[in-house]
């Protein structure tokens, strides 16, 4: 990997002239940046390579990170953004703070094509609701079933979450004219609405509810990390909603190299091999080790759903009109 030497700043001291570490500003969530997340290893990888100082700062969830990025605009201290996703991709270039990446790697393993000038992949997933299979046996197979159930959910707000926004994009992916009266039926089921997934998963687990908006690979962390089977996705009939995570380089950063440093970075083995017990989601490129053991579950979304990221925008905003009549009656 590439090293700018111009990057170091000089510093001049008694007469003498010293080299200054330089410091990337990674934006990104918050979860990310836990002692659990993988945050820590990243950094600690990075910084044998770089020559710098690699500063995580988390900002809440994706969607609130992209609002935070916003408020700051040309004052942002950020270097890259990490963390948004595709369901926020054309929002973001919208604001023109982002600069092209180098090129797209030629082993992506994504279920669809990517071809972004700006945003790089850097991991995926399917949402999906999680259950206790010892305090929920008979776990809906559909949305259907789950909106006229009494089954208990805990979602993220859309407005401040990726996971949030990502069901109400489901939800509109599914239902499309019909997604009003699906969430006022779904409506009474939702316990609460948090501002992102770490509150509300930490809610679940705690037994404020039946089952919680995440991801089917979240079984996978208690399999592995706690050797608990007795989490499980509700695969739905109908199809579950792609998530795809990514990163860009902030146009305006002061060390444009380091950022394509750490951008180039996150597709190696390295980065890759932590995220799946880290960040528990998909490698956007298959690790030379595989995928750990009990990572994938038996039970697989059978479709895919995504809608293309230049309709996100439009549809958005009437689906958060949708979610916001339905919750407030």
């Amino acid at each position: 990997m590439k090293r700018s030497l111009l990057a170091a700043a000089l510093v001049t001291f008694g007469g003498a002239t010293w080299a200054e570490t330089p410091t990337l500003t990674v934006y990104t969530y918050d979860s990310f940046v836990s002692d659990w997340g993988p945050g820590p290893a990243v950094e600690a990888a990075f910084e044998e390579t770089c020559g710098c100082d690699l500063v995580f700062v988390g900002a809440g969830d994706g969607a609130a990170l992209l609002s935070r990025l916003k408020l700051e605009g040309a004052r942002t201290k950020a270097d890259v953004v990490l963390g948004l996703d595709t369901s926020l991709i054309a929002n973001a270039k919208a604001t023109d703070m982002f600069a092209p990446h180098n090129g797209i790697p030629s082993d992506l393993d994504l279920p669809v094509v990517w071809s972004d000038d700006v945003f790089l992949p850097y991991d995926w997933g399917y949402f999906a609701f999680i259950y206790d299979k010892t305090q929920l046996p008979d776990a809906p197979t559909s949305f259907d079933q789950l909106r006229k159930s009494d089954i208990s959910i805990i979602i993220q707000d859309p407005r401040s979450s990726t996971p949030g926004l990502g069901l109400l994009l489901w939800v509109k992916e599914i239902y499309g004219n019909g997604a009003a009266e699906a969430w006022e039926e779904l409506s009474p089921r939702i316990v609460t609405v948090t501002k992102g997934w770490s509150e509300a998963y930490g809610m679940f687990l705690e037994g404020e509810a039946d089952m919680v908006l995440s991801y089917t690979t979240s079984p996978a962390y208690h399999l592995i990390a706690e050797e608990d089977d007795t989490k499980a996705a509700a695969i739905f009939e109908e199809g579950h909603y792609m998530q795809i995570e990514v990163a860009a380089k902030v146009a305006g950063s002061e060390h444009g190299q380091l950022a394509d440093d750490f951008l180039e970075f996150m597709m190696s083995d390295t980065f890759q091999t932590i995220i799946p017990t880290t960040n528990w989601m998909y490698p956007a490129i298959l690790p030379s080790n595989g995928l750990p053991d009990g990572f994938v579950a038996e039970n697989q979304p059978e479709e895919a759903l995504l809608i293309p990221i230049d309709e996100v925008e439009a549809i958005r905003k009437e689906a958060l009109a949708e979610w916001l009549s339905a919750l407030s009656k």
